[in-house]
């Protein structure tokens, strides 16, 4: 399903946002009319903040909507009480960004040049299909 050239994760997103709060358990049920509808709106407010911080940013003559560009759309279009938890998340994503750039960067830690490191590889492969090819059939 396509909404606006969105796929269907924001229908996951807004399916898992529904059973959150309205769990079987309840006995009430969200129609699909009703799950159609939300998402239209989730699309219609996350298009207007990004419209918003998109403008703002070009006029800081900036390439890159930031954090402080949203936080400050969301000021100006009435949207205050949403700044505390949009932040926490953006902190929240940054640490997450974080820790995968230790992961990331294990061929730095190897002590190793990234010659030494292909030249490596290279050795694995031949390796590897020279095992392959001596495996009787």
């Amino acid at each position: 399903m396509r909404i606006w050239g969105l796929t269907n994760r924001l229908t996951a997103t807004v399916q898992k946002i529904i059973t959150e709060i309205l769990p079987p358990s309840s006995g009430q049920t969200f129609s699909k009319d009703a799950r159609d509808l939300l998402m239209e709106c989730c699309v219609e407010f996350i298009t207007l903040i990004s419209s918003e911080a998109n403008d703002i940013s070009e006029k800081e003559a900036k390439k890159t909507i930031a954090c402080e560009h949203v936080e400050k759309a969301l000021r100006d279009l009435g949207f205050s009480d949403y700044i505390a938890d949009v932040l926490a998340v953006a902190e929240e994503h940054k640490q997450q960004l974080k820790s995968r750039e230790k992961k990331q960067s294990k061929m730095e830690q190897s002590g190793l040049t990234e010659e030494e490191l292909l030249r490596q590889q290279q050795e694995l492969f031949r390796s590897a299909t020279d095992k392959y090819n001596s495996v009787p059939e």
